[in-house]
Parts: structure tokens; C-alpha cells; sequence
């Protein structure tokens, strides 16, 4: 995936736009190619017909959906946490991630990332002048960085093709402008301020070279889907099988009779018998290395993709460090892909701050001091977290003794809570010998 860039110093203009926009195209056989994959329209769908006489099964194993799927369930199935140690921008902090359904948000944007190896988020403002965002796929939409040392962005685009041409939006970090296109190439119109501060548009990328979770291991998918359906061509070929009868000649309403009654009974003498060939013709037989060559491209790719696989009957009898140990490759590639949305969260999140009616003006650069907590989506032993947190009591504050429990969705909240309780009932949590939560009634 090629990285869009500019120079910062030149004006962005009609012919500027027009060429990226054709770099862009250029780019959509490979995202199709992508999505296609990911939507069970394997290659294997479209190639070259046999002849009619021959099986011509074509089967499609979906591992690259599987793969997707399995590592962002793992990635991002339990939402992302954002808490800010300020109760003040912490409510407000809230109030934009519910307004945005941000869970489904983010989520769809993981999925994006893993099928094309990025994708964008666009901040708005609705009717109401509330800020919002929404995800966008990199098949219509593309971003340009300037050729600093920073490579910070420039500008962004989202267009589409019509029957009156290209029309669509540019954004860059001061107006939005509309884009469209006449007799004498596009035209760019109707500029409106923005007051973001930056280029209303992030890119959130699954790594640094922008490739699919599945990229790496197109081509075993590939050749997995032929093999299996090689294969079911060999069953029905089998189930197929010509009978050869050599040594008599047969009227068809002998033909006919064998064919109804599945008897064979041919007379002649003892001699002529000797004579005699009824067999059914086989063509060699490959199973073993078929069988082989499944097992072997179905490890690799899993293998290779660094996504385990979950459906394996090994894992069901994995103990809490031999199943960290299997799920290492993969938590390996969810950390990479964490650190690439942290810093991607931290600029939706500053020009979200830069706007007064969201955070005001002496806390806008607090988007710094947010906290993003990313939890694994693994089986969780909740009675061995309650243990370690009972046993961090005293050791570590509050807050973090409560991150520990998988079923505590905001630590802060949680203890909100606790402290209403306390002063409803009157009672206060302390921790028994056994360092359970216990009240301070004997």
C-alpha cells in the first residue's frame, strides 16, 4: 500500500486532487480483491469451466473471513475503556463515545483495518452542533500526508463516481470543500469553515505497511480452496466410475438390465470365462498426498496469519499458561495493532477537545491524560481475578485493584458506586481474612 504524500508547501488545487484521486483508483483492485475474499467470492469462483464430462466442484473454504473475525473478537470483542482521572472530563469524554455508539464504531473500523490494512474515521457536526464520527472504508475515501519529517495530514478526500462525474468532499484542517466535476476536469466549490484544528479525518491502520491481517497468506487460501475441491472432484469421479466388461459384447438390453438390477451374470464356458474382465476403471489414487497437503497448508496458514485457531481440540484442554502460550503470535499482533488505534484515538480525541463546546478551552489538551484500556477476549477464571484483586488490597489503589476484574467495565464508576452504597446503607468495605469484600457489620 503506497503512503499518499505532498508537499506542504504547495496549494492544493483542482489537478492536485485529480491525481490523487487517480493514485487512489489504482488502488481499488486490491481492495476488491480483499473484500472479495473476506465475502466467500474466492478466486476459485471464476476460473476457467472443465469440460462437462468432468467433475468440476468448487469449494470455498473462507479461512480469510475466519481470520478477521477470530482476531478481532480476540482484539476488540470486550469494548475499549477511555477514563480521564478528571471527573469532568471524564463525563464529558462519555458523553461523546455514547452519542457515537462508539463501541460498534470502533469495532467496525478493527474489521476494516484486518480486511484492508486501514481504514478512516470522519468527525462531523450534526444538526444539533454536537460533534460525531463515523467509520468509512479506504474504498472511496484516502488520505494525504505532507512530505515533512512528521508526515502530518494534509488533506482528505471521499468521492465517488456518478453519471455526472466524480463528486465528493476535500477536507483539509481549516474548511471543508465540495468537490465535482465539469467539462473541463474538477471543480472545487463552496468552501465551509471547520475548527478541528486538523484534517477532520483519522486513518487507523492494522500495521506500518497497511496489509491485511489475511494478506500474508492469500495464496495457501488459495491453494487450499483448489486442493479441497481437487479433491471432491476425485469423490465424485469415484462415485462415477466406468465399469469396464472386456472379453463380450453386450446389447444394450443387457446394458440395460445390469444398469436396473446391479447383477452381473454372463455365460460362456469355463474357458471363455478365464477370458472374462468386469472391473471398474480407477484412476490412481492420491489421498494420502491430498490429505497431506490440506493438513499442511490449513497449519501454515494459521500459522503464518499468526491467528490461532480456536476450533483446534487442543485448546479446550490448555491450561491458563499453555493457552498464553498459544495465543502468544496472537497477542503479539493485537499488541502492534493497539499501539496503531491508541495513537489514532489521541488525535480524534485532540480535535475533539479543540472544539469549546465539547471540552473548554483550559482543559482542550487534555486528551493527553486519557486512559485507553484494552482487554483480550479470552476465557476469563473469575474467581481467580477475584482472588487477585482481594489480595492487592492495600498494595494498590482502588482503581487498579477493580481493573483487574474483567466484569468491571469502569473502574472510576464502579467505585462511584461502592461509595453510594456505603453511604445508603451505612456501611463501609473492608477486606476479611480471606480477602474477600466484607461489610463492617459483625
Amino acid at each position: 500500500m503506497v503512503v499518499f504524500i505532498h508537499p506542504r508547501e504547495e496549494e492544493i488545487t483542482a489537478d492536485v486532487v485529480n491525481k490523487f484521486i487517480k493514485l487512489h483508483q489504482a488502488e481499488l483492485p486490491r481492495y476488491n480483491k480483499l473484500k472479495n475474499l473476506y465475502e466467500s467470492l474466492a478466486p476459485i469462483l471464476s476460473r476457467e469451466a472443465k469440460d462437462s464430462f468432468k467433475p468440476d466442484n468448487r469449494l470455498v473454504v473462507n479461512f480469510a473471513k475466519y481470520i478477521v473475525d477470530t482476531f478481532n473478537g480476540y482484539f476488540i470483542g470486550i469494548p475499549i475503556k477511555v477514563s480521564h482521572d478528571d471527573q469532568g472530563v471524564n463525563e464529558r469524554t462519555d458523553n461523546f463515545l455514547k452519542r457515537n455508539d462508539m463501541d460498534d464504531n470502533q469495532a467496525e473500523l478493527s474489521k476494516m483495518t484486518s480486511i484492508y490494512g486501514h481504514a478512516f474515521e470522519i468527525l462531523y457536526q450534526n444538526e444539533e452542533s454536537e460533534t460525531c464520527c463515523t467509520y468509512n472504508s479506504p474504498m472511496d475515501m484516502f488520505i494525504v500526508y505532507d512530505d515533512t519529517i512528521a508526515q502530518k495530514p494534509f488533506f482528505a478526500v471521499r468521492y465517488q463516481k456518478t453519471d455526472d462525474g466524480i463528486k465528493g468532499l476535500l477536507f483539509t484542517s481549516t474548511e471543508e470543500v465540495t468537490i465535482s466535476e465539469g467539462k473541463d476536469g474538477l471543480i472545487l466549490s463552496d468552501n465551509q469553515a471547520r475548527f478541528y484544528g486538523d484534517v477532520p479525518v483519522v486513518e487507523y491502520i492494522e500495521n506500518e505497511e497497511r496489509k491485511s491481517v489475511f494478506e500474508s497468506v492469500e495464496s495457501l487460501i488459495n491453494a487450499y480452496d483448489k486442493s479441497i475441491s481437487e479433491k471432491s472432484n476425485d469423490v465424485d469421479y469415484f462415485a462415477d466410475a466406468y465399469l469396464k466388461l472386456l472379453g463380450i459384447d453386450l446389447d444394450e438390453e443387457a446394458l440395460q438390465k445390469i444398469r436396473d438390477n446391479r447383477i452381473i451374470n454372463l455365460n460362456g464356458s469355463e474357458d471363455d470365462a478365464t477370458k472374462l474382465i468386469v472391473e471398474f476403471m480407477e484412476k490412481p489414487n492420491g489421498d494420502a498426498s491430498q490429505e497431506h497437503l490440506l493438513d499442511r497448508l490449513e497449519r501454515l496458514i494459521y500459522q503464518i496469519s499468526m491467528v490461532s485457531n480456536i476450533n483446534d481440540e487442543s485448546f479446550g484442554d490448555a491450561s491458563g499458561v499453555a493457552l498464553e502460550f498459544k495465543l502468544q503470535p496472537m497477542k503479539n499482533l493485537a499488541a502492534m495493532k493497539e499501539r496503531k488505534f491508541t495513537s489514532a484515538m489521541n488525535r480524534r480525541f485532540k480535535m475533539v477537545f479543540n472544539l469549546p463546546t465539547n471540552m473548554e478551552a483550559s482543559k482542550k489538551d487534555e486528551w493527553r491524560n486519557l486512559n485507553y484500556k484494552f482487554t483480550r477476549n479470552i476465557p476469563r477464571n473469575i474467581a481467580d481475578e477475584a482472588t487477585v484483586a482481594a489480595q492487592l488490597a492495600g498494595v494498590v489503589s482502588k482503581e487498579t485493584q477493580l481493573s483487574v476484574l474483567s466484569i468491571v467495565d469502569n473502574p472510576k464508576q464502579e467505585i462511584e458506586r461502592m461509595a453510594a452504597e456505603t453511604e445508603s446503607q451505612g456501611t463501609d468495605y473492608t477486606v476479611d481474612s480471606d480477602g474477600d469484600f466484607a461489610t463492617g457489620e459483625e
